[in-house]
């Protein structure tokens, strides 16, 4: 059994009663947590990755949900990918110049990493590949202090 929120019951100080098999607790309304935002979109992508074998394998994939750090592909055809492959990531010639394209992309291939893979299903749903792309994150720098000279 899934714990369920009752959105009449608030407590104050916004937290929320939910009941699950354990009985109930207060808990903080759901948190935001990503570092970038994610954009609903639909670029073709085309995957390259060396297989067991050392030879060069693609596939031609659908980006479905892409933010600044990683994206959610769907698969046209079943790709033999395990989790944590390394796989270089490049919009075809198509969609090279579309919107919501990450600033990594824009460049040319991106190295990303497989960080969940989604079987297909009986339903029709197709492979989903969830991948984390291997950009150095942006140093924010900060100010140093000032040390006074005698």
């Amino acid at each position: 059994m899934m714990p369920t929120v009752s959105p009449t019951l608030i407590a104050p100080g916004g937290l929320q009663l939910v009941e699950s098999r354990c009985g109930h607790s207060l808990v903080p309304p759901s948190v935001e947590r990503r570092a970038a935002t994610r954009l609903a979109v639909a670029l073709t992508l085309r995957l390259t990755w060396k297989g067991r074998n050392g030879a060069t394998r693609f596939a031609t994939v659908v980006a479905r949900d892409v933010s600044d750090f990683g994206m959610f592909v769907e698969c046209r055809m079943p790709v033999p990918l395990s989790l944590f492959r390394l796989v270089y990531v490049q919009p075809e010639v198509a969609d090279r110049r579309a919107t919501g394209l990450p600033a990594a992309l824009a460049h040319g291939p991106a190295l990303a990493a497989v960080y969940r893979v989604q079987p297909a299903d009986v339903r029709g749903r197709s492979q989903g590949l969830a991948l984390r792309l291997m950009i150095e994150p942006s140093r924010v720098t900060s100010p140093r202090p000032s040390h006074a000279s005698a």
